[in-house]
């Protein structure tokens, strides 16, 4: 039997970039010192600012952030998933057109080294019955190629998503066929779009792909009119609530097993009976 200690951290993110930053490192310490190996950090994690996300992709900032996080996987012999950042350039190294940026989740192991990006495929473009009204992060961010992401941690494989990528089922199926067993969905769901939709969604993915699935959400008011729903929740192959957090910043500890996610799929061989 592998078993895998996997760690949410929920933030309320600012502007200020350095702060920021520095919650994290706070936030990742207490998580290692409690044994996590793999600890998954929000959307948006290092600028809650959509305007300034050029601004931090090509200033000297990108580097210092960078660095830290690198630092902090090696000095906690961690996998850590910073679950979005914006990113100047394409994978290919080209230019992204018109000012905009990828919003890249990015991994790195435990020996410091960035070992995987997936750049978010869907965008956030809605109207929502908040303060802010309108979303539009076309504006901003450019969509990423359509490609599944998976790493290998400890033996368990885990597939890379971003926020409203969760509305799109069969970027999971994608991912489960490909070997996932772990799905990270790090976000930024809204206060309005989260009570309604966050926890059914992210037990769904779970459901119909015989999955682990953990969703790990911004909390709280961020600027005057933008607020996030919190509870960050980790959900097993079954849909069962295994760990969560409610709407304030914080963390949890969970371990799984592959023995559960066997379990599941031999008792109900779903996966097998796929006709599509």
């Amino acid at each position: 039997m592998k078993s895998l200690r996997i760690a949410a951290i929920q933030l309320t993110s600012t502007a200020d970039w350095a702060q920021n930053l520095e919650m994290t490192k706070k936030w990742v310490g207490l998580a290692a010192k409690d044994g996590a190996r793999l600890i998954v950090l929000p959307e948006n994690v290092f600028l809650f600012d959509g305007k300034a996300m050029r601004y931090l992709a090509d200033s000297p900032p990108q580097d210092e952030i960078l660095k830290e996080v690198s630092q902090l996987a090696i000095k906690h012999s961690i996998y850590l998933v910073v679950g979005s950042h914006p990113s100047a350039n394409r994978v290919t190294g080209e230019d992204v057109g018109g000012g905009r940026v990828r919003q890249s989740c990015l991994v790195f192991s435990p020996d410091g080294e960035l070992i995987k990006r997936y750049d978010k495929i869907h965008l956030f473009d809605v109207a929502v019955n908040d303060k802010a009204g309108t979303y539009k992060e076309s504006a901003s961010i450019e969509p990423g190629d359509i490609e599944t992401q998976i790493i290998d941690v400890d033996g368990f494989k885990v597939g890379l998503s971003i926020c409203y990528d969760v509305r799109f089922p069969e970027l999971y199926r994608a991912l489960s066929k490909a070997g996932a067993e772990v799905l990270l969905v790090p976000a930024a769901f809204t206060y309005v779009t989260g009570k309604a939709h966050w926890n059914t969604l992210l037990a769904a993915r779970a459901i119909e792909n015989q999955c682990f699935v953990l969703g790990v959400n911004q909390c709280g008011w961020h600027n005057d009119t933008r607020q996030t729903y919190g509870h960050s929740v980790l959900y097993s192959p079954n849909g069962e609530f295994l760990a969560g957090l409610e709407e304030e910043p914080g963390y949890f500890v969970c371990d799984i097993t592959d023995e559960v996610l066997l379990e599941c799929r031999n008792k109900m061989p779903c996966l097998s009976h796929r006709r599509l």
